[in-house]
């Protein structure tokens, strides 16, 4: 795939990923990322096959797709990245993957439709593809309007428009999932006083959580 022309430089992908992996991994992005992590390793439990490819920011802990047999990290040159590549360049041949995990990628990206036509392109028929996104029907959502930290440079997609993207790549939408009931608030304190409001809204799947989880099949 040739590179656009109004394609921003490797550099700037590379900032933006690395300030979005520094707040993920700070103590207000952490809750997020937290309650992220914990629903996608309860996803991919169900999961098996033979190659998991995740593209985003954070540092992830994969290891609840145990039923899979290699799993590999791609994106910018950031610590832990086993494969870097810009997001509209994947170098991986069509069908390769079994599941694609997209955690916060469209998030911190430039161009979130070349990158999900890349992930998109390399899940083979009957495979999964996986997304993880900033919800902007929610409080995270609003913050992210005025933030002057990485989650102001989001892109905060709505579920109901990748849905629509997906279809239009051949993908049919299996499952949606929302996580972290939590207001964004940086003090620990607070954080663990309001900690049952995810509970609570987790068990009623309320669509106003920080995250949602959409989980679709090609």
């Amino acid at each position: 795939m040739s590179k656009p022309t109004n394609a921003p430089s490797v550099a700037d992908g590379l900032r933006l990923a690395d300030a979005a992996r520094q707040w993920l991994d700070g103590p207000l992005g952490g809750l997020l990322h937290e309650q992220g992590q914990r629903v996608l390793r309860d996803e991919l439990a169900g999961y098996f096959g033979g190659y998991l490819v995740h593209y985003g920011p954070p540092l992830v802990d994969l290891s609840g797709a145990s039923q899979i047999q290699r799993s590999v990290y791609m994106g910018p040159a950031l610590p832990g990245v086993e494969v870097a590549c810009e997001e509209h360049a994947w170098p991986l041949g069509e069908h390769a993957a079994d599941m694609v995990v997209l955690q916060h990628a469209l998030d911190f990206c430039h161009s979130p439709h070349a990158l999900l036509r890349e992930a998109a392109r390399s899940v083979r028929p009957g495979g999964h593809l996986l997304i993880l996104g900033v919800n902007p029907w929610s409080a995270w959502g609003l913050r992210h309007l005025f933030a002057r930290d990485a989650l102001g440079q989001a892109r905060c997609i709505p579920a109901g428009r990748l849905s629509d993207w997906l279809s239009l790549l051949g993908f049919s939408l299996e499952k949606r999932r929302y996580g972290c009931y939590r207001p964004p608030l940086a003090s620990p304190s607070w954080q663990a006083r309001l900690s049952r409001m995810d509970a609570w809204g987790e068990a009623a799947q309320l669509p106003g959580a920080g995250f949602y989880l959409l989980v679709a099949r090609k």
